[in-house]
C-alpha cells in the first residue's frame, strides 16, 4: 500500500485554517508492474557491475549470500594476483641480476601505484631526451592492452550501445581498460609557450601544477637524479600532496630528496642506466595490467 498526505489550506474572514488530509490510495496493477520491472533491472545491473569486478558469474540470491562471493572471490583473486605479481618480479631479476637489489623498490613503486588507480587517481609521467620517450612509452603501456586484450566491463559496453547502437557497438568491442596516465613530455603547444613566455625550465612543473591533484603520483625519469626541470616539477608535486617516484642512476641525485619511492641503478653510464630503466618499467606495466585486468 502507498500512503499519499495532501494539506490543504482554507482561509475564513483573513484567518488561515489548515486541515491534514490522509488519503489511502491503492496503486494500480500496471503501477505494481512498473515497480516490479524497475526494481528487476535495478538488481541485474548491480549483480552485472559486481560479477564484472571480480570476474565470476554469482549464482547467489540474497544479498548477504552474494557478498560472501564477492569477498571469497576477492581473496581467491589476491592469493592469485600475489603469486603472479611476484612470479613477474622474480623474472625481472632472472634476466637482469643486476637488479636484485632495487627488488624492494620496484615492490613499493608497485604498491604506490595500486594505491594511486584504486582510489581514482592518475600517473604523471616526466624526463628528458631518451627519458621522455621512455614517458612517452610507459603511458602507452597503461593507457591500452600491453599482454592483455582488456576487454570492457558488459555495464560499460550495454552503456555504450544505449547511446548509439552503431557506433555504440564498435566502441563496446574495441575500447580497452585503461589506467589514466600523462606524459609531461608532450604538449608542444603548451611547453613552447610557456618556454618563450615565462621560464622554460619550469615547463613540467607548470603541467604539475595544472593538472597534478592530491592522489595523484609523479614518475619522474632521470639518469642522473639531477635534472633541474625535474626537481621544480617533483616540489611542485610535493607541495600538491602527490607522490614522487624517482626512476633515476648514479645514486639518485638530488631528486631522491624528494622521493617516497626511488628506483636507483647502479651504473654512472647514461645508456647504461637507460638500458635498464626500460626492463624496470615495462615489469611495473606487467604487474599492473595483472592487477587491474583481466583477459
Amino acid at each position: 500500500m502507498h500512503y499519499y498526505l495532501c494539506r490543504e489550506t482554507k482561509k475564513k474572514t483573513g484567518q488561515k485554517k489548515q486541515e491534514q488530509i490522509i488519503k489511502r490510495v491503492r496503486p494500480t496493477g500496471r503501477m505494481h508492474r512498473m515497480e516490479n520491472k524497475n526494481k528487476k533491472e535495478e538488481s541485474r545491473e548491480i549483480k552485472q557491475a559486481k560479477e564484472a569486478e571480480i570476474g565470476v558469474e554469482i549464482e547467489a540470491k540474497t544479498e548477504s549470500e552474494i557478498e560472501a562471493t564477492i569477498k571469497a572471490a576477492k581473496e581467491i583473486t589476491k592469493e592469485v594476483n600475489d603469486t603472479t605479481i611476484e612470479a613477474l618480479l622474480a623474472d625481472l631479476i632472472r634476466r637482469y641480476p643486476k637488479l636484485e637489489g632495487e627488488k624492494e623498490s620496484i615492490r613499493t613503486t608497485y604498491a604506490m601505484l595500486v594505491q594511486a588507480f584504486e582510489t581514482g587517481g592518475k600517473l604523471l609521467v616526466a624526463g628528458n631526451g631518451g627519458s621522455a620517450a621512455d614517458a612517452e612509452h610507459i603511458v602507452g603501456e597503461l593507457m591500452k592492452g600491453f599482454k592483455k586484450k582488456r576487454l570492457l566491463d558488459p555495464a560499460i559496453q550495454n552503456k555504450l550501445t544505449a547511446v548509439d547502437p552503431v557506433l555504440g557497438s564498435k566502441l563496446a568491442v574495441k575500447l580497452q581498460g585503461a589506467l589514466p596516465a600523462v606524459s609531461l613530455a608532450g604538449h608542444p603547444a603548451l611547453a613552447t609557450a610557456y618556454l618563450n613566455d615565462v621560464d622554460p625550465i619550469l615547463g613540467m612543473a607548470q603541467q604539475v601544477n595544472g593538472i597534478g591533484n592530491k592522489g595523484d603520483v609523479l614518475l619522474a625519469i632521470s639518469t642522473s637524479g639531477n635534472s633541474a626541470n625535474l626537481l621544480y616539477a617533483a616540489v611542485t608535486a610535493k607541495a600538491k600532496g602527490i607522490k614522487v617516484i624517482a626512476l633515476t642512476g648514479n645514486g639518485g641525485g638530488r631528486l631522491k630528496a624528494y622521493a617516497d619511492a626511488m628506483i636507483n641503478i647502479k651504473e654512472t653510464e647514461t645508456y647504461k642506466i637507460q638500458e635498464l630503466h626500460l626492463p624496470v618499467y615495462h615489469t611495473l606495466c606487467l604487474m599492473l595490467e595483472e592487477t587491474f585486468f583481466r583477459e
